[in-house]
């Protein structure tokens, strides 16, 4: 009997070594599809045909950029594409399913189920996630959220010695702001190899030791046929193979070395953040600090004791000003990338759930909401007693900030709103992702004039920049790193400029005093841009430097202080009259939204990240 138990506990062992063991196996490796491209679902679908004529591969991953701008058009062609593979695929959206969705990326979990996606197969565990910005331009970003699940996925994993592979959209270095969070994780386990795309070119790749490959685009591009990758597993390695349909060409480039590379055992520093700028500045201070497990993607609004924030988990919150504790809770049905409003103890906020909220500020509790058609990304703007908000369907309306009432809607805005319109001159300014900007009369929703940068590339739009006006001038800027200024009353240009050495992006704001518009350049500088002036005149510099900046948050001027965000958790105070830097401090190493003064000597910071901080300088 002993004999016996002996021999069954052995060949349990046995099996169960077997069973675990990881085992050969094929799969295909697809990136960057860019539907909504010339040839792109073209490309898509002979890619889809020729991995089906392949009994050999098991399954299909896809990292990111399904699409080319994130609509919803485009997203469903590609669903029905790859609804046609007959082995199982997975996928993660890239940069451009999220950076310009008219959806606030809600659309692609719906769609496609998820975000991110996690399996086993044959003794491996592949996990991938999401990678930003969204709706934000800036360096990429895995989401808080994505974060918080990919912590789920790792603590319970069937094998802690699990061999691991990672998947993303962005390269697992500083193109992402946080790629550290993700890497920091993936090495406490038995992460062998590391999957991404983006750069569009089969590469091979090392991230802080892990191996990595980046695939090549599905699209044609400059060729005639697309192409991907057929990854076969044995038992200590990876070998890549370019496959291009049709052609039925196939070439081995790459073969990488499966191991474990005992990282949680590795005491090599690698780049990280610095954050020794806290230690420069004595005069700052952090006050308190929340921690989100949500991205925060929209600025922050304050009232009285309070502090109103919102999350891309759909929650719209208050919090103590003084202590940061959370005050109340309010959730909506999808992601927020709306920055609040708060007047007459009301607070207006909109949501990629399609709705318009007006909640107590005081309480949260529900006022009123109203439904758009597609979701809300725009910030509302009061005005007296009228709510103003665009939304992703086409309207521009304004709202009765008591009951909710139509008081007159926009119907004709082509493409989607997601910025902060401006009241000036008893008219609505704004502009949307189709390369359109707006000017509407306040009191009846007439357009006054219309105004298009000329361009066919959506991506060009003057839709991310808050418009500022000034001296019966308003002033915007692009992506395409124009500056414009027009005719507040008629919408004929006053001037518009690129100017080498000085490339804007969507990061502005205008002075106490109307007389500069604050200019955050892509090389790091701040500039003030004179409202008076005929043309494109610099009329005020700061001595602020920083490195290669893409943030689109709005410069904000208070108390003769002006406050500069960045793309990298950096915030800046610069002094109005001379232009030097009273202080620097970085909360984290995520775009940042505008910053919020509160008080005398107090600024609210925020980050993508969900960070939120309170400082305090002298």
């Amino acid at each position: 009997m002993k004999g016996f138990k002996k021999t069954a506990f052995l060949l349990a062992f046995l099996v169960s070594a077997v069973f675990c063991q990881a085992q050969p196996f094929k799969f295909a490796f697809v990136s960057d599809t860019h539907i909504g491209g010339a040839t792109a679902s073209e490309d898509l679908r002979r890619t889809v045909q020729d991995i089906n004529s392949n009994s050999s591969l098991e399954f299909t991953v896809i990292t990111g950029d399904i699409t080319e701008f994130g609509s919803d058009q485009e997203l469903k062609l590609a669903k029905q594409i790859l609804d046609s593979l007959s082995n199982p695929w997975y996928l993660v959206p890239g940069n451009h399913d999220s950076n310009w969705s008219e959806s606030g990326s809600n659309s692609f979990r719906k769609i496609f189920g998820a975000e991110t996606f996690s399996f086993t197969h044959k003794g491996y565990l592949f996990a991938g996630t999401s990678s930003g910005p969204n709706m934000r331009m800036g360096p990429g970003q895995v989401p808080r959220e994505n974060i918080v699940w990919l912590d789920s996925v790792l603590n319970n994993m069937p094998d802690p010695k699990m061999p691991l592979i990672y998947l993303n959209h962005y390269p697992q270095d500083s193109a992402q702001n946080n790629w550290f969070d993700a890497i920091d994780r993936l090495k406490m386990k038995n992460v062998q190899m590391i999957l991404c795309g983006h750069g569009h070119n089969n590469r091979r790749l090392d991230f802080d030791g892990i191996p990595a490959v980046m695939g090549r685009s599905n699209l044609r591009a400059k060729d005639s046929i697309g192409g991907y990758n057929i990854v076969s597993f044995n038992s200590d390695s990876a070998v890549f193979e370019l496959r291009r349909p049709v052609a039925q060409t196939q070439k081995r480039w790459l073969a990488v070395r499966l191991k474990d590379h005992h990282f949680s055992d590795d005491t090599s520093r690698y780049f990280r953040p610095d954050f020794t700028v806290n230690n420069k500045y004595t005069n700052v201070k952090e006050v308190w600090r929340f921690q989100d497990k949500s991205d925060v993607g929209a600025g922050t609004a304050i009232a009285g004791k309070l502090i109103f924030a919102t999350n891309t988990s759909g929650h719209v919150y208050a919090m103590d000003k003084e202590t940061g504790k959370q005050k109340w809770l309010f959730a909506t049905g999808g992601k927020i990338y709306s920055t609040p409003a708060v007047a007459k103890g009301r607070l207006v906020v909109g949501s990629s759930d399609n709705f318009i909220y007006c909640l107590s500020a005081v309480t949260g509790k529900l006022v009123w909401k109203v439904p758009a058609q597609k979701p809300v990304l725009g910030s509302p703007s009061i005005e007296g007693n009228r709510v103003l908000i665009g939304a992703s369907d086409g309207h521009f309306r304004a709202l009765d900030l008591k009951t909710g009432k139509l008081l007159w809607d926009f119907d004709k805005v082509s493409g989607f709103v997601v910025t902060k319109p401006l009241v000036y001159q008893g008219k609505v300014f704004f502009g949307s992702w189709n390369n359109e900007f707006y000017a509407l009369d306040i009191a009846s929703g007439k357009l006054i004039w219309e105004w298009s940068n000329g361009s066919t590339n959506r991506m060009f739009s003057a839709a991310a920049c808050y418009p500022v006006g000034a001296n019966g001038k308003i002033f915007i800027v692009a992506p395409d790193r124009y500056m414009t200024a027009l005719d507040a009353s008629s919408g004929k240009l006053a001037w518009r400029k690129q100017m080498q050495g000085f490339r804007v992006r969507e990061s502005m704001g205008l002075s106490k005093d109307g007389s500069l518009v604050f200019v955050k350049t892509m090389d790091g500088q701040v500039q003030g841009v004179s409202t008076t002036a005929d043309t494109m005149q610099m009329a005020w510099r700061s001595e602020l430097q920083l490195p290669y900046e893409l943030s689109p948050s709005a410069l904000v001027e208070n108390d003769g202080v002006v406050y500069v965000p960045s793309h990298s958790g950096l915030a800046s105070a610069i002094d109005r009259k001379t232009g030097k830097v009273l202080w620097k401090y970085k909360i984290s190493n995520s775009l940042l939204n505008p910053l919020m003064p509160a008080g005398k000597n107090r600024v609210i910071v925020s980050s993508m990240d969900g960070t939120i901080t309170c400082l305090s300088y002298e």
